[in-house]
C-alpha cells in the first residue's frame, strides 16, 4: 500500500531530489500531478502553508518545503549520518547543495540569455568544492560512508553539469548506477518529466 504521495508540477524541479531518494530506498508513491492553469487559479495555492508545493504526505502527515521534506525522508530511512557532527555536515553540505540550485533556479526562470556566459565561467569554481570533497572522502559520499540526503539532492542538480570533475563524474555515475535508482531514472515516469 502506498502511503507517500507527492503533489507537484510535471517537472522534476523540487522534487528529482525525493524522487531520487525514495525510489533508491524500494518506497512507492502516488503523484498528484499539478497542471499549472489549475495552480494559478489558486485554489490549491490556498491550501499550502507557504503558498507552494511541493506538497509531500504520509499518511495523515503532510509537509511543505523540499529540503524539509528531505530531511523528514532521511531521518525515517536513515540517510541522516551517524552522529550530530555528521547530521551538521550533511546540513552543511545539502546547504552548499542548495546555494548552486538557487543560482541554477534564477538562470533558468530569471536571466537565462543575460546570465548564462557568466553562471558557465562561475560553475568550475562552484562544482570544484564538491570535487574536493568528494575526492577527500574516502567513504564515496559528500559525508561519511553512507548516502544521505544530501548526495540525493546533490545528485539530482549535478546530472545537469558534468563535464570537467572526474570525481564529481564518477560520483553521479556511481549513484546513478545503485540498482533501484537505476531502475527508477530508467522509466519513462523519470524521463518524461522535465527538469524545469
Amino acid at each position: 500500500m502506498t502511503h507517500y504521495t507527492i503533489t507537484y508540477f510535471q517537472v522534476k524541479g523540487r522534487c528529482g531530489a525525493i524522487r531520487l531518494l525514495l525510489a533508491d530506498q524500494g518506497q512507492e508513491w502516488k503523484e498528484d500531478v499539478v497542471a499549472f492553469d489549475a495552480w494559478m487559479k489558486g485554489d490549491l495555492k490556498k491550501t499550502c502553508t507557504f503558498g507552494q508545493l511541493p506538497k509531500f504526505q504520509d499518511g495523515n502527515f503532510t509537509l511543505f518545503q523540499s529540503n524539509a521534506i528531505l530531511r523528514y525522508l532521511a531521518r525515517k530511512h536513515g540517510l541522516y549520518g551517524k552522529n550530530d557532527q555528521e547530521h551538521a555536515l550533511i546540513d552543511m553540505m545539502n546547504d552548499a547543495v542548495e546555494d548552486l540550485r538557487l543560482k541554477y533556479i534564477k538562470l533558468i526562470y530569471q536571466n537565462y540569455d543575460a546570465g548564462k556566459d557568466q553562471y558557465i565561467t562561475d560553475l568550475p569554481g562552484d562544482l570544484c568544492k564538491f570535487e574536493t570533497i568528494l575526492s577527500n572522502n574516502k567513504g564515496g559520499f559528500l559525508v561519511g560512508d553512507k548516502i544521505s540526503f544530501a548526495d540525493y539532492n546533490l545528485l539530482d542538480l549535478m546530472v545537469n553539469h558534468l563535464d570537467r570533475f572526474p570525481h564529481l563524474k564518477s560520483y553521479v555515475d556511481r549513484l546513478s548506477s545503485r540498482p533501484k535508482l537505476k531502475a527508477y531514472t530508467d522509466t519513462d515516469e523519470w524521463k518524461k518529466v522535465p527538469v524545469k
